[in-house]
């Protein structure tokens, strides 16, 4: 048993282009003021893409360019945080974000496999990828209980050494074996893991998305371990576009996380 505990990279980020962004704003006669203001308060790519989208809608990054706007909020924060009270879904769905989700387990990803829409997925394959040790993730509470450990360490110490037998006993373990035996091979020995075994996972989302996938995931009925993964990538998130979530709550102790704007 290798003792592991889960992880989030957050390793792809929304990007805008901003001449392409100036260039249509001159096409609607509008100046570059939106743009040097959003950059110059260093509003992050996918904050400036949700603001410009909304923006876009009605017409509204300057007074004048739609006759019936004749005042425009002038503050990323507060005009992101309009978004969120208003509800105005649609615009988060042009930011998106991808994360690794490694050291989670088969109980994890099976969960999180569920939500597909706004959402993509790459996971390791234990079809192709043979296991020589269990990676496993035990939470504080199991820890803390000796003889529980002792228990645990045991069975997943048999399963080692059951999968190990099988490795040498179907050829896996033979240089000479094709690609095609050793693939088939892996494929039966996987069937013997046990789901709390530690995998890794690309997963990304858009921000609509992403904030449904939190406020479940995160949400203090949750699962345990999809509760501190739901976590992490809401806190890999935010240190990036933290005008986006700014209406979230979070309960330390219990790694909750809560809104009262669901469903945006």
């Amino acid at each position: 048993m290798k003792s592991i505990e889960p992880k989030v990279y957050l390793i792809g980020t929304p990007s805008v282009v901003p001449n392409e962004i100036a260039a249509y704003l001159a096409e609607i006669g509008a100046s570059n003021a939106w743009l040097d203001r959003v950059t110059s308060e260093e509003a992050t790519d996918g904050e400036q893409l949700v603001e410009f989208s909304a923006r876009l809608c009605y017409r509204s990054f300057e007074a004048g360019l739609n006759q019936n706007v004749t005042k425009v909020r002038e503050d990323s924060a507060e005009y992101l945080a309009n978004i969120l009270n208003q509800r105005h879904g649609s615009v988060l769905e042009h930011a998106y974000y991808v994360f690794i989700l490694h050291g989670v387990s088969r109980v994890l990803t099976h969960e999180w496999v569920r939500h597909r829409v706004g959402i993509s997925i790459s996971q390791e394959s234990m079809r192709y990828v043979r296991l020589d040790e269990l990676p496993f993730w035990v939470p504080e509470w199991a820890r803390n209980d000796p003889e529980l450990m002792t228990e645990i360490a045991r069975k997943l110490d048999a399963d080692e050494r059951f999968m190990a037998f099988l490795n040498e006993h179907l050829g896996v373990n033979d240089s000479a074996a094709g690609f095609a035996h050793k693939k088939a091979m892996t494929s039966f020995v996987r069937r013997f893991c046990p789901m709390g075994v530690g995998t890794s996972m690309v997963w990304g989302a858009n921000l609509r998305a992403l904030r449904h996938v939190i406020e479940l995931r995160a949400d203090a009925a949750a699962e345990e371990e999809a509760r501190l993964v739901g976590r992490l990538v809401y806190e890999a998130v935010r240190r990036h576009a933290p005008n986006l979530f700014a209406d979230y709550v979070v309960t330390p102790d219990a790694f909750t996380v809560s809104t009262e704007k669901r469903k945006v």
